[in-house]
């Protein structure tokens, strides 16, 4: 019998695979438990329109990343710290504070998606953080940590 999965089945396959499997399988198990519908013409008209929707929103959150990552490469920000003489931060600079100053520049970015090479930036000077928007997509921005 040929089924859609409705959800990820281990061993069988995942949403929406169109899969063949014995009868019983699938009338006793698969969908009395929600996880596969039968197979019918126009069943897989439907999941075709679906996975054609997904790719597209997909597509779009894709363009959306890359066009922020372009503004947020360009951008320049400042973060200010008190520090002292030798040029030491009393306490640190991390994503919190990172994540405010692109967000007073007017981006919108989670702190969680943000990456800095070191857990936290104890002097000052130039640094880098790498931003990740999408899961192919990421941005490297640079910002300078200065004295208050």
């Amino acid at each position: 019998m040929e089924i859609i999965l409705k959800q990820d089945v281990d061993r069988l396959g995942s949403k929406h695979d169109t899969v063949t499997v014995k009868s019983g399988y699938a009338r006793n198990f698969l969908i009395p438990q929600g996880m596969a519908i039968a197979a019918t013409p126009s069943a897989k008209k439907v999941v075709a329109e679906v996975i054609k929707q997904q790719a597209h929103k997909a597509a779009k959150a894709m363009e959306e990343a890359q066009a922020l990552a372009t503004k947020l490469e360009g951008l320049s920000l400042k973060i200010g710290a008190k520090a002292g003489e030798s040029g030491k931060i009393f306490g640190s600079v991390n994503s919190i504070q990172i994540a405010e100053a692109i967000q007073a520049a007017g981006f919108d970015v989670e702190r969680k998606t943000i990456n800095i090479a070191e857990d936290s930036i104890k002097e000052l000077g130039e640094y880098e953080a790498v931003i990740k928007l999408h899961k192919e997509v990421t941005a490297t921005v640079k910002f300078e940590v200065v004295a208050d």
